[in-house]
């Protein structure tokens, strides 16, 4: 499928006011376009700097109908955007990426059905949905990880069991809603590949990122030559390709994938929309993640992106504005001494309260070198509390 290319000048929607949505705005604007960003939080990052704030609920009719008034072409800029809401607007604009790829990634059991088809090996895994399910799960499958199908992010929804019994006693206190236990497997790492897809089906990529998560947060991304082994650059690349090309997706797609200790790779989850893991492109590429996203949404050619300096990113929580357990106030980290650093870019997202756990900012560290970035982000962690890597 082709659309007209929509110049700059025209009006790009986002659903979603979050850093994300920020972000996508800011490259927008950068680019020469307006924006507008439907969110019902009047304090959210993305509205807070679009030219459009669109103060309503995501299904909120009038709300939508404003939306697709003002913008040419709309996207999202999180995951669990309702995706009745992409199909109304759908009707009216084009919308990429598409309320079924969005439905999909929503879905566990569908996004692990998606993999399967598009012949991605994924953890082995049973989906519970009745008890006669729950019932049914073949012993193999424990030890294993039980998560909600719906709704589940950051590590939310998700719960180690080890028996029977546990599998049980979890599923209940999930109050019975549908879930997928997935084996429990030996990982090395793990890395996630971010592609960008077209109209026309055209498509590019970003090199794979090495990540490192944190009570089932991002804290650490490193991207640089030999981060990971060549055969698994290259299949990584393209199972991310393959999922992309089997949901006809349209813009910024993030596939994150497991590492395991046998040097083989299965997939975890996608997630439809620019990633935390991609907030290094911003420094350390020509082209950002971001750029690609209006890129794609607008029809502009896709380039191949070059990475021109080894970077990683370090995720900045607002555990960060609470250095001492003791502490109430928050009080801001020393930024003057972090930026003091060589090759390190500051990007807060513009939330007027920091709170435990809550998205703040990240820092991106860039340098000549793998050695020296890596030296320099030791520091920077350091200065700022941050446990080493």
């Amino acid at each position: 499928m082709s659309l007209p290319t929509l110049f700059p000048g025209a009006t790009l929607g986002v659903m979603g006011g979050g850093q994300l949505g920020r972000m996508f705005v800011h490259a927008a604007q950068r680019m020469g376009y307006f924006t507008a960003v439907l969110d019902p939080d009047a304090a959210s990052p993305a509205g807070l700097v679009s030219h459009h704030h669109i103060q309503t609920g995501y299904l909120d009719p009038e709300g939508l109908a404003r939306l697709a008034e003002c913008s040419a072409a709309v996207t999202t800029e999180f995951e669990n955007v309702p995706a009745p809401a992409l199909a109304a607007l759908a009707l009216q604009r084009p919308v990429a990426p598409g309320a079924e790829a969005v439905a999909i990634a929503q879905d566990r059991a569908r996004e692990k059905a998606h993999f399967v088809r598009c012949g991605v090996p994924c953890a082995p895994y049973a989906v519970i949905e009745t008890p006669e399910q729950l019932a049914a799960v073949p012993d193999e499958l424990l030890p294993g990880i039980l998560k909600t199908a719906r709704l589940g992010y950051d590590g939310k929804g998700q719960q180690r069991v080890a028996t029977r019994a546990e599998l049980a006693a979890a599923w209940a206190g999930l109050k019975g809603v549908p879930c997928v236990l997935e084996k429990r497997l030996p990982l090395a790492a793990e890395c996630s590949v971010i592609v960008a897809r077209g109209w026309d089906g055209a498509m590019v990529h970003f090199p794979p990122q090495l990540n490192l998560h944190r009570d089932g947060i991002l804290a650490v991304t490193q991207v640089h030559e030999g981060n990971l082994p060549k055969v698994l650059v290259q299949r990584s690349i393209d199972a991310t390709k393959s999922i992309a090309n089997g949901l006809q997706y349209v813009g910024v797609l993030c596939v994150e994938f497991f590492v395991l200790e046998d040097g083989s790779l299965v997939v975890n989850e996608m997630a439809p929309r620019p990633h935390n893991s991609g907030h290094y492109t911003q420094d350390a590429c020509d082209v950002s993640q971001f750029e690609l996203q209006v890129r794609a949404l607008a029809g502009l050619p896709l380039t191949p992106p070059r990475q021109h300096s080894p970077a990683i990113m370090l995720n900045l929580l607002g555990d960060l504005w609470f250095a001492s357990t003791a502490q109430d106030a928050a009080t801001e980290p020393p930024w003057a001494r972090v930026l003091a650093l060589p090759g390190t870019h500051l990007h807060l997202y513009g939330k007027h309260e920091a709170r435990r756990g809550r998205k703040m900012g990240h820092l991106n560290i860039t340098g000549a070198s793998a050695a020296q970035v890596r030296a320099t982000a030791l520091e920077a962690a350091q200065l700022l509390g941050l446990e080493a890597f």
